[in-house]
This record gives C-alpha cells, structure tokens and sequence, in this order.
C-alpha cells in the first residue's frame, strides 16, 4: 500500500513538474514570438519606417484616384496590377511546391504564377483569396504585401510583416527581409519528400540543382534540373526520370495552361529571376551592415564625448564598410557564378522585352543584353546597379563599391576571384557604366 502511494505521489510530482516546464516553455515561446526581430532597432526601424516602394506609390495613386484597377473574373486584379507596374506577362514564372501561405490552392495542376519586374514580384493562384506581393523598398528591402482578389472601388494593398518573417527572414533569405527563390525535391501533391535536401538558388547554383518544385519550359542541352517532376518517395529521388522533364517546350502536356496569361515558365526569366532575387537580398544585406556599423559608431561617440564630425571612421567601422561592399561587389560581378552547362534557349518575348528596359551606351551595349551560351549575360555586371535600391546604400558603402569597381575593372585587381572577368569583359563593362551610371563616372580615381 504504502509502495502504491509512493509511486503516485511519485508519478504526480512529476507530472506536475511536466506540466510547469511545458507552461514555462510555452511561455518563452509567446515571448519569443511577439519580441521584435533585429531589424526593428534602430537605425532600420522595419515595422514602423515610412516605406517608399512601388506597391506604396502604387496605393497613392489609387487612393487619390489618379489609378483605377480594373477587376476580372478570371484573373482579379492581376492584369491590372501588372500593367500599372509595368510587368511583362512574359516574365511569368510557374512554381507548384506548396511554399506559399495559399498552399491549399496550388498543385501540380494549379502551379503559383509568379511575375516580376526590376523591383517587384506578384504572385497569382488560381481561386486564391488574395494576389501575393514582394517588393524592393529602397531603404528596407523586402516589403510584403497581400491584395484582397475581391472586386471593391478602391482596392487596398495590406502589408504583412509578422506573418511573412518566418519564411522570408530565415537564413533562406541573409537573416533580412528577403525575396526568397528554393528548390526542393516535391512529392506528388508539391510538400517536399521528408528527409530530402532543399537548395537556396543562387546565382552560384549549378543547373542540377535548381527549378526544384517549379515548371520549366526551354531547351538546355543534355545536362539537366530538377525542374518539371514530382517523386512519390525517397527512394524515386535517386532514379529520376530526366527524359520527361528536361527540354520541356510544351508545358500543356503537363497541366491545363489555359487559366494563365501565358502558357511559358521561362528558362531564361527563371535564371534572372533568381540573378535579381539575391541581388536584392544582397543590397540589403549590406544596407542594414553599413547603416548598424555608423549608428553604432556614432552612438559610441556621443558617449565617449568625441568628435562626432570627424570624417574618417574607426578601424572596425571600415572593416565592416570593406567586408560589406566586397561581399556586394563579388555578386554584382557574377564572381562565382556557375557557368552555363550549354546554351539555354527561351522564348524570345521575355528576352525582348526585358533588354527593351536596358540603358546602352554609344556602342549599343547594356547590362541587360544576353549571352545565354557559356553565362546569362554577355557583360556580366548586374543591371540592378541602376536601381534606387543600389543607389540608396549608404554613402561610405558606395564610394568602396565605386573604388573597387574601377580596380577590378581596370586591371589594377588581378586577383583569383575576379579572374572569369577577361581584359575585354572588364573594359566593356567600364565603359558601359562610365556612360549610363554617372555616379561611376563621378567616382572615378
């Protein structure tokens, strides 16, 4: 008896203590989850900065009745809404994994379309509740949105921030708000296999391990994607079947294209797609970098008393400034870039309308013109660099950015990690911006 009631008091006490330990540990979860995130500090102030982007000016201008969206059965708002923003229909993109919080609504045979521009990406499912909305904000990078795909006289583009974090400021997306691009092994119903490993595309991605979870129309020549095909298991991971899924120029013969604007999922738009999407992640990146390393730096002055107005910055300062536009510089540069297997072939409207946007020099050239053989570009410097996205990073920032531009480009940097660059690339490039980025040209040493 006396052994009985020892073992209960025993297995109460016990469970008792489970039971504190759970509340506790839920408590720490609450407060985890409703603490501000880094990037809520000061000098960014994510949360609560005034936002600048397209979509905000877009809403001023709906607002005061400037813009009018027009609203269909079919698509919504989206014709509308791309059409104010300046958005190729070309550039539609199709992925079916389900990583998107309308998850219900997309499959294999509904896949997400994904449209971009330079600064803003839109995505649209089939009987979806809202249209999905990422854009560039100059100063704070990624900014979410959601569009109600209801028909009402003045519609209102919501922005999302806590219910957006989770996926979109992971280590996906720099530890910053960021335009996320993955590739996964998916199943049948487009949730990745359990156990399979899942890519950050980037410009470094090689082809066999992107386009994961998306369709893919195009030609690239005998190496393959992981584009266009689904895996009942684990075990079909390791024997896929390529011969369905590469070269794809017909996506009809895998689900009903009819609802989309085109019937495309272009190769080339994919790779610029992903190009641009890290490039943006990387400016801002290095933007919040720059802009923590001076706010710190001029807190630590104000509290030892020193100079505030002293131009030249402390050895950690710079560092951190150096570190930064390094990091920014080897992206733009398409530094370690993998090469193209063979030449990838899309549709020629997308490559038309997105070289349309270009600005040329005397000669003709742009950073927007292709080479699509051996690169996706044929002077392969990033064209963001004409964004006001590049052109807000802080002013120490850019002037390293500049200085080290014009020593890679003029030969001064020799170095292995600019060495894909030839004489002829870098003289091309130099005096392409020399002529369109006058800020290059003012920068010059």
């Amino acid at each position: 008896m006396i052994s009985q009631m020892q073992r209960f008091l025993r297995h109460f006490l016990l469970m008792t203590l489970a039971s504190c330990l759970l509340f506790f540990c839920f408590l720490l979860l609450v407060k985890t989850c409703q603490a501000r995130t880094p990037f809520d500090d000061k000098p960014i102030n994510y949360s609560t900065a005034t936002v600048t982007d397209d979509i905000s000016k877009l809403q001023k201008d709906i607002d005061s009745g400037k813009v009018t969206l027009k609203y269909d059965e079919k698509h919504g708002y989206l014709k509308s809404v791309l059409k104010h923003l300046g958005i190729s229909h070309s550039s539609q993109t199709l992925v079916f994994s389900k990583t998107s919080f309308q998850r219900p609504y997309i499959s294999s045979k509904k896949p997400r379309a994904v449209y971009f521009s330079d600064n803003v990406y839109i995505g649209w499912v089939q009987n979806g509740d809202v249209m999905e909305v990422s854009s560039s904000d100059p100063q704070l990078g990624a900014i979410f949105y959601t569009l109600e795909q209801k028909k009402t006289e003045k519609p209102k583009f919501k922005r999302q921030v806590e219910s957006c974090m989770l996926c979109h400021s992971s280590s996906f997306g720099h530890r910053v708000p960021a335009h996320v691009v993955r590739s996964i092994y998916p199943n049948y119903s487009g949730h990745p296999i359990g156990g399979s490993y899942t890519y950050r595309t980037t410009d470094k991605s090689l082809l066999k391990e992107r386009f994961g979870g998306w369709y893919v129309s195009g030609k690239h020549g005998k190496k393959t994607h992981m584009g266009n095909m689904m895996f009942r298991n684990s075990a079909e991971i390791d024997k896929p079947n390529y011969q369905k899924s590469s070269n794809v120029t017909n996506l009809t013969k895998l689900f009903d294209t009819k609802p989309y604007l085109t019937s495309q999922s272009d190769i080339v738009a994919l790779y610029v797609l992903t190009h641009q999407a890290t490039m943006h992640n990387k400016i801002t990146a290095v933007n919040y970098q720059v802009r923590k390393a001076l706010y710190e730096e001029k807190q630590l002055r104000k509290k030892e008393k020193r100079d505030e107005k002293k131009k030249q910055h402390t050895p950690l300062t710079q560092l951190r400034i150096n570190q930064a536009a390094e990091e920014l510089v080897k992206y733009m540069l398409f530094a370690e870039a993998a090469p193209l297997p063979s030449r990838i072939e899309g549709k020629p409207e997308f490559q038309k309308e997105f070289a349309a946007k270009a600005k040329r020099d005397k000669q003709g050239r742009s950073l927007r013109d292709f080479d699509l053989k051996n690169r996706l570009f044929k002077y392969p410097c990033s064209f963001l660099i004409y964004t006001e996205s590049f052109d807000a990073l802080p002013d120490p920032l850019k002037k390293v950015i500049y200085r080290r531009l014009h020593e890679i480009l003029t030969g001064k940097d020799q170095s292995k990690m600019f060495q894909k660059l030839s004489k002829a690339d870098r003289q091309a490039i130099y005096e392409i911006l020399l002529e369109t980025k006058p800020e290059f040209e003012k920068n010059k040493e």
